[in-house]
């Protein structure tokens, strides 16, 4: 599990499942246009086929009410308190409508909008995460969406009654029972119930990765999101135990799921290794993390806190853990990560469930370019242009010069006419 920097081991974890099984490729795009056909019926029988559902597709209001009141109170406590957290903290990513004067009588600038439409896809099954329904609606809320829609498969007859409370408490303004690729082609798509949106978010399983990524262009589509991944770059003052608490909090998610410590102290590596076998054999979810921690988690000894940041930016992760006595400082030379967890006081399920930061998170290195799910993501710019005569007079030339050596003479006469 302790490797060097140049390990082969490391080059295996990097390049984890990041791809597209072809093999279900045929399945989503036949279930996509038999959706697009036949609608309602579509989604009727396949919810039948796969959940063992065959009842009404609207999940109402009050149902979404009824399953809020009768939630466990400590945790509708927590669901409120992370959701107050998440809509504080979004509430400052937003963006105004702004315009500037560049000459008198012309005036540029930027119209703002919110989405009219958002789809949030919510998994069924064994594993339920109401926090993923609050970090998906709540942004787009903070945004001022005013449709949000979720859909989420009835699994074994019935929908998660967490999941409609954590709808209800989140501000969800329609649901449906409907899951898989056929979900995400009703919400692109529309059906005789189901509306189509604007844009579709919310995590999935590899039919649903499929469908979004299909249906981009037709909708905007929030990430095709890869295993879960954590790196912790600790110095001396870590805790090993700590810090491989840390690394299985990330291994217990998927057998995919990389869980990786760098390190310039090759004693504290060892601890580290122990602690984390230790800790292995506690967990309920062991062989998931077991398997996860064999095959993509590893312990990597560098030679100073410089080369530890390097290493972190070229991996950028999705989240990132700076255990060490100086975070603050050792942030400054990070460039990519997903989330900046600082100091051994933030492990990672504090931005999982109650601070606020989104954690809809690039992975798979896509930090380099993407950034955290954020109300940024639910509005859209439009740009203004408003020009006087004297101002059009002036770059007259200039247009009639770009027009004419791009060979579009009607864009020329456009502006000359004008000048009449």
């Amino acid at each position: 599990m302790i490797i060097r920097r140049d390990d082969k081991k490391l080059e295996k974890i990097l390049g984890r499942d990041e791809s597209f099984d072809e093999q279900y490729l045929p399945a989503v795009m036949e279930i996509i246009e038999n959706v697009r056909k036949n609608g309602d019926d579509e989604l009727r029988r396949l919810s039948e086929r796969f959940d063992g559902y065959s009842g009404k597709l609207e999940i109402t209001p009050e149902e979404m009410e009824d399953a809020a009141k009768n939630l466990d109170p400590e945790l509708k406590k927590a669901l409120i308190k992370a959701r107050d957290n998440i809509t504080d903290f979004h509430s400052r990513q937003l963006e105004k409508t702004w315009m500037y004067e560049k000459s008198p009588g012309t005036f540029l600038g930027q119209k703002v909008t919110p989405l009219e439409k958002v789809g949030v896809y919510v998994p069924g099954g064994k594993a339920v995460y109401p926090s993923s329904v609050l970090m998906n609606v709540l942004p787009a809320k903070v945004a001022g969406v005013k449709d949000i829609v979720m859909t989420t498969p009835a699994t074994g007859g019935s929908v998660n009654p967490v999941v409609l409370a954590a709808a209800h408490i989140a501000g969800v303004t329609r649901g449906f029972c409907t899951g898989g690729a056929q979900a995400v082609a009703a919400l692109a798509y529309g059906t005789e119930t189901i509306p189509r949106v604007d844009k579709i978010v919310g995590p999935g399983n590899i039919y649903v990765a499929l469908a979004k990524k299909l249906v981009f262009g037709r909708v905007d589509i929030d990430m095709i999101a890869g295993p879960s991944e954590i790196l912790i770059i600790a110095d001396s003052s870590a805790d090993p135990d700590k810090v491989a608490a840390d690394m299985l909090s990330q291994a217990e998610h998927d057998e995919l799921a990389s869980s990786i410590a760098v390190t310039d102290d090759e004693a504290l590596a060892k601890e580290i290794e122990k602690c984390v076998h230790t800790r292995l054999n506690e967990l309920p979810k062991k062989d998931i993390a077991r398997k996860s921690i064999e095959n993509y988690g590893a312990v990597i000894v560098v030679d100073d806190m410089d080369e530890a940041a390097e290493l972190s930016n070229s991996i950028a992760p999705e989240h990132l853990e700076l255990f060490v006595s100086a975070p603050m400082e050792l942030m400054l030379k990070i460039k990519h990560a997903g989330a900046i967890f600082l100091g051994e006081n933030t492990p990672e399920p504090v931005g999982d469930y109650i601070a606020g930061p989104n954690h809809v998170l690039p992975t798979g290195g896509t930090a380099r370019f993407f950034s955290p799910l954020g109300a940024y993501d639910f509005i859209k710019r439009s740009s203004i242009l408003y020009y006087s005569r004297e101002q059009l007079m002036e770059d007259m030339d200039a247009i009639v010069t770009l027009a004419e050596h791009e060979e579009l003479i009607a864009h020329r006469n456009s502006a000359t006419s004008r000048r009449k």
